[in-house]
């Protein structure tokens, strides 16, 4: 049972790539995506995630004052939180301004630059974004603000750069279901990124992360992900862990950082912003939903967890739209 693919089933990201690059001499660039280099329609209330497949050369890369880091073919540099952040040769050097290089004509497949003098680039990389409507998102706020991965030896290795030319021309020719495509490349990756963090972890982790890959919290999470509105308990849940009550509640707690019923209330206000956001269902409706028969209890339990009463949500979510 794959939990992580469970969540991204429950809440669907908006994907895609916007822009390919090309550098031949020493540079530095400061960047960060905004909501217009997503296109029309994508709804980024809930986050960006940032990333830029390396396709050839190596491409450092800062966050504010961390330690550089740097990628090569076959890597993803995966931005969880769209910080701005530094990308180049050499990161000593000023920085430019990465929108002011970009460009557009109607027959590029992306928009894109072509930075430096000569005929051969020395930095060749795609940028791509993963977009939730969903604030607050499980998996967003549990990853690290920047993630190197190395994706030459995940089984995704031998069709990345190809599914990027295919991805290439799917954008351009705007055919019914493109957008689709690139949305699912770009979260096949993503997913392998954070799989690969996941199994880099150390033993002794904790956190929402660690506990995917602790086989009887998973089997819990992956069922309280797939079904919210189900009247679990902590011994109906403990009962999928394959674990006894007080066993199940321990570890949950521990390693998660909230007991297990306090987890199912934030996972069920989370999904229930979503459907005030993006549905015309009536309160009473999203309430059932998520599991509650009384649209009162919803609506304090919805007020304790966000902040403020479902109602307002909605009215806060239409005037942000």
């Amino acid at each position: 049972m794959d939990t992580l693919s469970d969540l991204l089933r429950a809440v669907r990201f908006t994907g895609g790539l916007f822009l390919e690059a090309r550098f031949r001499s020493p540079w530095c660039l400061q960047s960060q995506i905004t909501k217009e280099d997503c296109g029309p329609g994508v709804d980024t209330h809930g986050g960006l995630v940032a990333f830029h497949y390396v396709l050839h050369g190596r491409v450092e890369v800062r966050l504010g004052r961390e330690t550089v880091r740097d990628a090569g073919p076959g890597e993803l540099i995966v931005l969880p939180r769209n910080y701005r952040h530094l990308l180049g040769s050499d990161l000593a050097l000023p920085p430019l301004d990465a929108g002011a290089l970009v460009r557009k004509a109607p027959d590029d497949e992306f928009a894109h630059i072509d930075f430096g003098k000569g005929a051969d680039p020395r930095q060749h990389f795609v940028c791509g974004f993963l977009a939730t409507a969903m604030r607050g998102h499980p998996l967003l706020a549990a990853l690290p603000a920047l993630i190197i991965a190395d994706l030459r030896d995940r089984p995704c290795a031998e069709w990345a750069q190809t599914s990027f030319r295919y991805a290439a021309r799917e954008h351009a020719s705007n055919r019914p279901g493109s957008q689709e495509v690139l949305a699912r490349l770009s979260e096949l990756l993503f997913v392998e990124a954070v799989r690969g963090h996941i199994e880099r972890l150390p033993g002794e982790a904790t956190g929402w992360l660690a506990a995917l890959r602790d086989p009887p919290l998973a089997r819990a999470l992956s069922a309280l992900h797939e079904q919210p509105a189900v009247a679990w308990t902590t011994e109906t849940l403990a009962g999928r862990a394959f674990l006894s009550r007080s066993a199940f509640a321990d570890r949950f707690t521990r390693m998660v950082g909230v007991p297990p019923m306090s987890y199912l209330t934030r996972w069920r206000m989370l999904l229930a912003g979503q459907r005030l956001r993006e549905s015309s269902e009536t309160i009473a409706q999203v309430a059932a939903a998520v599991g509650y028969e009384s649209e009162s209890t919803f609506s304090r339990a919805f007020a304790r967890e966000l902040g403020v009463a479902p109602r307002a949500w909605r009215r806060s979510a239409a005037a942000a739209s």
